[in-house]
């Protein structure tokens, strides 16, 4: 894959430093965060989820390469009040928030209405897609191949971004079919064997869970063409900081993509402990992030021409 796969108005420079790595902070959780608040005992408002949204993007987003927002309470609460840093870059998740099931499956979708060319009428730089592609499926004769969907909606995103000018950056979580129990090399192979299927598809950035080992983190540097960056999935942030660190010297990561990991304790928190907490806790998180990434990460422009 080339920088030629996007058009010149808009590359992942935008999302990324000038070393073409991505020290991303995700923020586009609803219902998670939803649930999150539930957990310390506090019924959400609309006004405490702008908050939350608000607060992270105003006390990470002026040491960030970008910020993952969702549509709907993250981007207008963002850019009303101004919270976003001029020198970061806005990723806007396009996935419905909503997404239909199949036998206890998650089944793809996608809205049209919702490609490229909205994400960049919403002042975003880049288009995040949430996917979920399972190789080996086992499924009985005249019920959908899930994986072939999931597959042909992301060959629709891909090419959705390209024609509007704007990178795709796909997501993929992987997951146990109903009654099944994923063993750690399992897991492993499943992470690195969708990522191969979505790798062939071109998006302009993958954003991959960690395959659990050095071993598997060198999977993918051998396998992948284009560039990768590492989610967090809510993981202690020390076991994070690791992740990141083994996936950039092993696995050729160009960044990462950290939400919960570094701000999923200010959730619940006053006005007067959140701040305290951003500044003691979460900004120091996400600058031990950054030297992790530094001298390690892979720029994605080098990951782009493999």
């Amino acid at each position: 894959m080339t920088t030629d796969s996007v058009a010149a108005t808009t590359t992942l420079d935008a999302i990324a430093d000038e070393n073409g790595v991505f020290s991303i902070i995700a923020m586009d959780q609803r219902n998670t965060l939803r649930r999150m608040f539930a957990a310390v005992g506090i019924d959400p408002s609309d006004a405490d989820l702008d908050r939350a949204k608000v607060d992270v993007a105003a006390a990470l987003t002026p040491m960030a390469s970008g910020i993952l927002l969702d549509p709907t309470i993250g981007v207008p609460a963002v850019q009303k009040a101004g919270a976003l840093a001029d020198s970061c870059g806005l990723l806007i998740a396009a996935e419905p928030e909503k997404r239909p099931t199949f036998n206890g499956e998650p089944r793809a979708a996608r809205d049209p209405g919702q490609g490229g060319e909205w994400v960049r009428s919403l002042g975003g730089h880049a288009v995040k897609f949430l996917i979920q592609v399972r190789p080996h499926r086992t499924f009985s004769a005249g019920s959908p191949d899930l994986e072939a969907e999931a597959l042909d909606v992301v060959r629709q995103v891909v090419a959705d971004c390209r024609a509007a000018g704007i990178p795709s950056v796909v997501e993929n979580l992987i997951y146990a079919q109903p009654g099944e129990e994923l063993t750690a090399q399992q897991r492993e192979d499943l992470i690195v064997e969708s990522a191969i299927r979505l790798d062939a598809l071109r998006p302009d950035l993958l954003k991959l869970e960690y395959p659990g080992s050095a071993a598997g983190a060198r999977r993918l540097a051998d396998a992948l063409t284009g560039p990768w960056a590492v989610l967090s999935a809510g993981v202690a942030f020390d076991k994070f900081q690791e992740v990141v660190t083994i996936s950039c010297d092993e696995g050729g990561a160009s960044g990462f993509i950290a939400g919960r990991s570094v701000w999923k304790e200010a959730i619940g928190m006053s006005a007067s402990e959140r701040s305290s907490f951003f500044a003691d806790s979460a900004r120091p998180r996400l600058e031990k992030l950054l030297a992790a990434v530094d001298g390690r990460a892979r720029s994605w422009r080098e990951a782009a021409r493999s």
